[in-house]
C-alpha cells in the first residue's frame, strides 16, 4: 500500500471540545441573566462570541483568550447599563472561563481503532492542533497520543494556510499522498485545499461559530465529507485503490 501522509486535527476531531465550552458557556451566561435581568441570553452568547471571535485575529487561538471574552462582555453589559464594576466578579468570570482547560479530555469514538489502523497500514501520521502550547500538550498527554504520533506533533496559535504550508514545507510532504482531517472548515479544510492536499471533513456534533465559512477553493484534490471518523481509513483505502475516485 502506497504510504500517505495524514494530518489530523485534534480539537471535535479526534477529542471532544466544543460540549464542554458551550457548558461553561451556559453558565456564564445564567450568571449574567442574574447580574443583568434586562438581558436575554441570546443576547449574552452573541456578544461573547463577537469578542471571542474578534481576539482571535489578533493574539489567536491562545487559551486565556476565552476566559477574557467573560471579562470583556461582562464590562461591556456593566458600561451600557450602568452598573458597577466589581472586581471579584470580574475575577470570578475569568475563573469560570478558565475552568473549561480542567475537564479531562475525551476521546471521539473510535479514535485509537482509527489511529492504530492507518499505523498499521504503514501510514505517517501527524498532528495539527490550534492552541497554546501547555493546554494542547495536556490533551495530548491525557489521549496518549504520542503512542501515534509521536514527535510529529504541530501546535498552531495562529491555525491557517500559511501555518499548514509551513509544515507542509517542513515534513517535505508531496500533496499526492498527504491529507488532512479535521472537523473546522475554516482551519482544516479551506487550508488543505488552498496548499493543494486532500481533506476529509468530519463535522463535529455542535460547531463553534469561527469555524464555519464557505469553502469557495478552486482545487484538483480529494474533498469528502464523512460522517465519523472511523470512516477514514476506508476513505484513504479507496483513494489509493482507485487514483481516480
Amino acid at each position: 500500500m502506497q504510504k500517505q501522509n495524514i494530518l489530523f486535527n485534534l480539537d471535535d476531531t479526534l477529542s471532544y471540545c466544543n460540549r464542554y465550552f458551550n457548558l461553561v458557556i451556559d453558565e456564564f451566561a445564567n450568571h449574567m441573566m442574574a447580574w443583568f435581568d434586562s438581558i436575554t441570553e441570546e443576547d449574552i452568547k452573541q456578544k461573547q462570541l463577537q469578542i471571542d471571535m474578534a481576539a482571535i485575529s489578533e493574539h489567536g487561538l491562545k487559551s486565556d483568550r476565552f476566559p477574557e471574552s467573560f471579562v470583556g462582555t461582562y464590562k461591556y453589559y456593566c458600561d451600557l447599563t450602568g452598573r458597577e464594576k466589581k472586581k471579584d466578579e470580574i475575577q470570578y468570570l475569568r475563573e469560570l472561563g478558565f475552568k473549561v482547560f480542567e475537564i479531562p479530555v475525551e476521546p471521539i469514538p473510535y479514535m485509537n481503532e482509527t489511529l492504530q489502523r492507518l499505523k498499521e497500514e504503514g501510514h505517517e501520521l501527524y498532528l495539527h492542533t490550534g492552541g497554546d502550547e501547555a493546554n494542547q500538550h495536556r490533551k495530548i498527554t491525557q489521549l496518549e497520543l504520542t503512542t501515534y504520533f509521536e514527535h510529529r506533533i504541530f501546535i498552531s496559535e495562529h491555525k491557517d494556510t500559511t501555518a499548514l504550508s509551513d509544515i507542509l514545507k517542513t515534513i517535505k510532504a508531496d500533496p499526492n499522498v498527504t491529507w488532512m482531517v479535521g472537523n473546522s472548515l475554516r482551519t482544516d479544510i479551506v487550508p488543505a485545499l488552498e496548499t493543494g492536499i486532500h481533506a476529509i471533513y468530519i463535522p463535529a456534533e455542535s460547531e463553534w461559530r469561527y469555524n464555519i465559512v464557505e469553502v469557495n477553493v478552486e482545487h484538483s484534490s480529494v474533498f469528502i465529507t464523512v460522517d465519523s471518523l472511523q470512516e477514514v481509513p476506508d476513505v484513504i483505502y479507496k483513494r489509493i485503490q482507485d487514483p481516480m475516485m
